[in-house]
């Protein structure tokens, strides 16, 4: 499997495009007609700059509206080919793509097709090139790869093949497995892209709304199964039409492009052992037992209030490492760490961001196989210097640079916290609220940025998402996508702020990026854990009482459970599933909170709840243009 991308896929002009390219790892390039039109060099000097960047050209695309004309268009179509031709022997390629006609002149007809389809593989052949032609979803005569095929069969000439696009085939719902008995020579290029489920135009959906494979909800695999039973096994190749990547950073798309490839190669090759498919090795997708500590950095003043908080919500300090300025802090199976250290990543990570939780560790089946894995799908290890008697605990970025460790427990990091950490009498007065692990970790970024981060998480560890909800702020909307495994021992909430107007972009604007916004913690009663957090001093986020009468209303719970909800700011929600309850701490410095949670059965994340938490918020948020004190 050879893996490439199409310039149209990316932001810039050609030559960052290319860069951007190279630098993620892929083997080869289509270049789209207008980035080179657009491009002041010369073919031979863009053929050049592509082969200096390590790169071949894929592709050549498109050419347009060519079969089936009647005369005198029939003739100036072959000389707009000649023409093409003339351009690809300049650059260097030997492939153009011609996607079916859509043209009102275009005539009908099977062996019409085919007739033109003979006729121009002849004068390719002349020259040492191939002609690939693809079915465009909206063509006019042909839009279905099966009739494709048919015409390429009919055509019956060796430098005539097929264009299959997963778009075309699975926007359109055509059965994928016709694309077996096609013989694997025929096949010139596999175009893929995913997209979300959207109700509309095809032509429309397909020039703004694809997206990497796994990051929509196309039955990728299955089409990648169907062309893998061929034999076919060279180029992959990504045509991603999307506003969004037009606009985003090309070595970020780019980076997301070259993982969602080999991530769906290595599903295929997982579900089709018996299928030849070179796809890089790497370990399967890793499960989570859970989130092993949540680390927060921060200076010593400001870890003295941050301590003071989780203190009334019953964490008490139950260890200090060794050698640095680093306490544990513990209750039930959550483990929290305060850094203060005043070198290193943590150090670097509180003068841009402030106090943030900027790390995490999860419980993994393997630590060293998910690392693996992770490297092969080209995400960035992290490392520092290993002080005497610390662990060596592998490690990579992840949202806003952050940091995600990973622990197992058939190793010694099973015993991080006795070997690198020492017991620590802890004198407060807070007692456990019953509180028993990390519920979901939710995660504030760029709106931009969520498809990236879906896509990270699920092709590395054994998760899903879920469908996209918009959660209302009184200052815009924010989309929010879950990302979780079937046990519940890891969720994640991703957040995208679309403007800093609201509380999730007020959050990245004021603390500089993409980050864990807020920590939720579990527990079994939350009514006696609201009853020990008060004893400890706790005060919970004020949620207007017009809130509680809606609710008795909406969902006819009895007064006096409304009463107890109200009494203790506790919101409600149910679903088909169960009920859950919801209690927030008000906001620590620039929008950070703690949720504490109790499920019965529920499996969502309060969305209808979101407004309300939002505006009661909102009101502890400091003043635009208000001195941080």
């Amino acid at each position: 499997m050879k893996t490439s991308i199409a310039t149209v896929s990316l932001s810039g002009d050609l030559r960052d495009k290319l860069r951007a390219i190279a630098k993620a790892g892929f083997d080869g390039v289509e270049i789209f007609e207008n980035d080179f039109l657009a491009f002041d060099e010369s073919p031979r000097e863009v053929g050049k700059m592509v082969r200096d960047f390590g790169l071949d050209i894929s592709l050549f695309q498109p050419f347009r509206d060519f079969e089936g004309m009647p005369e005198p268009l029939r003739a100036r179509t072959f000389d707009r080919a000649e023409r093409k031709f003339d351009l690809m022997q300049e650059l260097g390629t030997d492939l153009v793509l011609v996607c079916s006609n859509v043209s009102p002149a275009a005539l009908g007809g099977i062996d019409r097709a085919a007739a033109d389809f003979r006729e121009l593989g002849e004068r390719a052949a002349k020259r040492g090139l191939r002609v690939g032609y693809e079915a465009l979803a909206w063509g006019r005569h042909i839009n279905d790869h099966r009739d494709a095929w048919e015409i390429v069969r009919r055509a019956d000439h060796p430098n005539i093949g097929l264009i299959l696009d997963s778009f075309h085939t699975l926007a359109r719902k055509i059965d994928v497995n016709s694309i077996r008995s096609i013989p694997k020579e025929k096949i010139f290029i596999v175009q893929l892209a995913d997209a979300p489920l959207i109700d509309m135009d095809l032509l429309y959906w397909s020039r703004h709304f694809r997206n990497m494979p796994g990051e929509g909800d196309l039955p990728l695999k299955d089409f990648m199964r169907a062309v893998a039973a061929t034999g076919y096994d060279d180029y992959l190749s990504l045509e991603i039409f999307n506003d969004q990547f037009r606009g985003g950073n090309a070595n970020a798309i780019a980076v997301d492009g070259y993982r969602s490839l080999i991530y769906l190669g290595d599903q295929v090759r997982r579900a089709e052992p018996d299928i030849r498919l070179s796809v890089p090795e790497m370990p399967a997708r890793i499960e989570v037992s859970g989130v092993a500590f949540v680390e927060f950095t921060a200076s010593e003043e400001e870890a003295s209030d941050l301590e003071t908080l989780i203190r009334t919500i019953g964490f008490r300090k139950t260890a200090r490492h060794r050698t640095k300025r680093v306490a544990l802090y513990r209750q039930g199976d959550i483990n929290l760490v305060i850094n203060t250290e005043h070198e290193g990543f943590a150090s670097a990570s509180y003068l841009v961001h402030g106090t943030s939780a900027y790390a995490f560790g999860l419980w993994v089946e393997d630590a060293a196989a998910t690392a693996e894995r992770a490297r092969v799908l080209g995400a960035e290890p992290f490392g520092q210097a290993v002080g005497p008697g610390e662990l060596l605990v592998p490690a990579i970025h992840g949202v806003g640079g952050g940091i995600i460790y990973f622990l197992d427990k058939k190793s010694e990091l099973a015993r991080i916290w006795e070997i690198e950490f020492e017991p620590a009498a802890d004198d407060g007065p807070s007692m456990p609220a019953g509180l028993t692990a990390i519920d979901h970790i939710a995660q504030t970024v760029r709106y931009e940025e969520m498809l990236t981060w879906l896509l990270f998480y699920t092709s590395l560890l054994e998760t899903h998402k879920t469908p996209m909800v918009d959660i209302i702020d009184p200052a815009g909307v924010v989309r929010s996508q879950v990302v979780e495994n079937e046990q519940g021992t890891l969720r994640f909430t991703l957040n995208g702020a679309e403007n800093r107007n609201t509380l999730a972009g007020h959050f990245i604007a004021e603390t500089f990026g993409s980050g864990v916004q807020h920590l939720a913690f579990a527990t079994d009663d939350i009514f006696a854990t609201a009853e020990a957090l008060r004893s400890n001093g706790f005060r919970a986020l004020s949620i207007s009482p017009n809130y509680y009468d809606d609710v008795e209303a909406r969902f006819g719970l009895d007064a006096q459970l409304v009463e107890r909800l109200k009494s203790e700011n506790i919101l409600y929600d149910r679903d088909e599933s169960g009920e859950y309850f919801q209690l927030y701490s008000p906001t620590y410095g620039e929008g950070f909170f703690f949720e504490i949670t109790e499920r019965r059965g529920y499996r969502g994340y309060g969305a209808a709840n979101a407004i309300f938490r939002i505006a009661a918020l909102r009101k502890q948020l400091r003043p635009e243009g208000l001195p941080k004190v």
